[in-house]
């Protein structure tokens, strides 16, 4: 292992002062046959009076150096080509989800990209496994703490459990902490049904304590909560409470924006020094939710007023990141009451995400994808739509959206068989294999010429409102066949509120400060979904081979089978309900579907039609020569109808 630092100085524009960032580099190690890896720290300022800081929640109040900054260390790794002669110029830049940091297709250390993540989420632990960011507390000028009401929420914890702790319900890893232990100043309360009245806990009977290792009522900790008795995982849980001593975690966007800058164009102490010529950015759900929140709030452009991505992909993501937030839950999802489908979710119009960067000229080339799950459970509708899912919001000449039909979140494994498949987890139905990987890497490659050689991507192929692809979440509007034992989709859909926040939330942004927790419910969106086919698959998008080819009707939905959320959907998880093998046996059933024997005959007959499918995407640009050669072979020794 080898430590050293390294030191780099770059002048912003005038009249700025210099700002000086220091690299620490903790380890170099080979990275495959053709890479190597390098692990450190970016040690870095950012000047609270340059109107491209100013955005960031609370950063007027976080404290400074002798010259007047304020201060953050990130984590970073860089992985390179050892030749650099036969790097390909590209900066290909991995948002980390919650810390972790992602496996690295080998397809880039292929074609000779140069890798980089680094942490930007304040809120969580240092740990080897994770890239993380040390981002300052705000507090008042008189050094005294700065409070706000912070709501948290748990549900579906084990049976038995004495303690629960704040990073398992407002978001992993949450940082927030009560600030005064009298429980009497908070509000414990438990519901029977999610949207049901909340039943109060007397002070009495709960403690901000950990009852782990002792009795009720435990040991004083003001990250967790104990109860007498302890928690009946039949209720929903929530509680109200005061913290204190905010992290400023929208750091995290300027400290991505400077690290991106200065491994691009750096000519002293940079790891990649003169070897990048074009940068693209990759982030999947919350990670693609950090890119569309870092366009939308300004970071695309550099303190020298560069631009900082010239291409991005945020992949299965519908709403803006939930951190630029006094108390802010960069770990949260789409829950009730939680901030991030507030405000712009759009690109195209006057309002769009893309406000900021076209008004510095520093927008990036834009592929978004995204699929079923992400209607269902994380509120897309509105990006496609708007808020009043009256009209087809047009996408920007920049921007190319690929909608994946059918698919769970982030996809399925993409396994051809026709083996019984048990249900998901807690899920009523089976998991949904239908993949989004292999059209993914094919879309990669499309931003990387688009961006390198300017060369067109694929139309986008998504579904519209004027075409009559997009309808209201139920089983008539969508055209959901009657399948015997099938749950139907019928309310579903995870509500888009209008929430009230409190007069100092900037709601477009999803920033500012939150005053009102929970939030009080203006009114419900409406939202729609993609109509499906008599198979029950959606139509309209790009298609994947398997749902050209199906074996079964694939679903971006689930159901829950067992515990507080029984009945309702099934969090991230898509569903599949395979087709009977013969004629004989769909009869038997009442399935209307036809059977796999009835649509391709025989085994040939089905591997002949995923050559055929494959080779069409190919021709399309949707599908990589070489991952069309893999699915053809799959085809050919899977199971079906052998």
């Amino acid at each position: 292992m080898t430590r050293f630092a390294i030191f780099a100085a770059f002048c912003l524009a005038a009249p700025l002062p210099a700002r000086t960032v220091k690299m620490t580099i903790d380890s170099t190690e080979p990275a495959g046959a053709t890479h190597e890896r390098i692990k450190g720290r970016a040690h870095g300022e950012l000047d609270p009076r340059d109107p491209l800081n100013a955005i960031i929640t609370d950063i007027e109040l976080a404290p400074r150096n002798a010259a007047g900054f304020v201060e953050y260390t990130a984590t970073f790794t860089l992985t390179r080509p050892k030749d650099r002669a036969k790097g390909n110029g590209v900066l290909f830049y991995q948002v980390p989800n919650r810390g972790g940091i992602p496996a690295i297709d080998p397809m880039f250390l292929e074609r000779g990209y140069t890798i980089l993540t680094s942490g930007w989420q304040g809120d969580l632990k240092p740990s080897p496994r994770s890239e993380t960011i040390a981002v300052p507390v705000a507090r008042h000028r008189d050094g005294s703490s700065i409070t706000g009401p912070v709501l948290a929420r748990w549900v579906n914890f084990d049976p038995g459990t004495k303690t629960l702790a704040m990073a398992n319900s407002i978001g992993p890893h949450a940082y927030h902490r009560a600030a005064s232990l009298d429980s009497s100043k908070a509000l414990l309360g438990r519901r029977t049904f999610e949207g049901g009245p909340v039943t109060p806990i007397a002070p009495s009977q709960w403690a901000f304590a950990d009852c782990e290792t002792a009795p009720f009522p435990g040991k004083p900790d003001p990250g967790k909560i104990c109860a007498a008795g302890g928690f009946d995982p039949a209720y929903l849980y929530e509680l109200k409470f005061t913290a204190k001593d905010p992290l400023v975690l929208g750091i995290g966007f300027a400290a991505t924006r400077d690290l991106i800058s200065f491994v691009r164009s750096a000519t002293q102490g940079n790891p990649a020094a003169g070897a990048i010529r074009h940068v693209l950015g990759w982030g999947s759900s919350q990670s693609g939710n950090f890119i569309r929140a870092f366009l939308h709030l300004g970071f695309n452009q550099s303190e020298s007023g560069l631009r900082v991505f010239d291409g991005v992909n945020p992949h299965i993501a519908a709403r803006l990141l939930a951190m630029n937030i006094r108390f802010g839950v960069p770990g949260g999802t789409s829950s009730l009451f939680e901030a991030g489908s507030d405000g712009i979710l759009w690109w195209g119009g006057d309002a769009g995400l893309l406000g900021r960067c076209r008004a510095s000229g520093t927008c990036p080339k834009i592929i978004e994808t995204l699929g079923s799950n992400e209607f269902w459970n994380l509120r897309g509708s509105p990006g496609f739509v708007g808020k009043n899912a009256d009209t087809d919001i047009p996408l920007p000449p920049e921007v190319r959206r690929y909608y994946h039909p059918a698919t769970s979140h982030g996809g399925g494994n993409g396994i051809i068989s026709t083996k019984p498949a048990k249900p998901a987890g807690v899920c009523v139905l089976a998991a949904n294999p239908n993949p989004e990987r292999a059209t993914d890497r094919a879309l990669l490659v499309a931003l990387t010429e688009w961006v390198v050689n300017g060369t067109l991507p694929p139309p986008s192929r998504y579904p519209r409102l004027d075409r009559g692809d997009l309808v209201p979440p139920s089983r008539d509007a969508i055209g959901f066949p009657a399948i015997p034992g099938a749950p139907s989709p019928d309310g579903l859909i995870n509500p888009l509120y209008d929430y009230d926040f409190g007069p100092r939330f900037r709601y477009a942004d999803v920033s500012g400060v939150i005053a009102k927790q929970p939030p009080v419910i203006r009114r419900i969106f409406p939202m729609l979904v993609p109509r499906v086919d008599s198979d029950g698959n959606e139509i309209e998008g790009v298609r994947s081979v398997m749902l050209d080819v199906p074996l079964g009707t694939y679903l971006g939905w689930n159901v829950t089978a067992k515990g507080f959320n029984a009945g309702r959907i099934c969090n991230l998880t898509g569903g599949y309900i395979p087709f009977a093998r013969t004629k004989a046996e769909r009869n038997a059933a009442g399935d209307q579907r036809p059977s796999l024997e009835e649509r391709y005959g025989s085994h040939d007959g089905y591997a002949a039609r995923v050559k055929a499918a494959a080779e069409k995407a190919v021709r399309e640009r949707f599908l990589l020569a070489e991952d069309a050669a893999t699915l053809i072979a799959e085809a050919e020794k899977s199971d079906v109808l052998r």
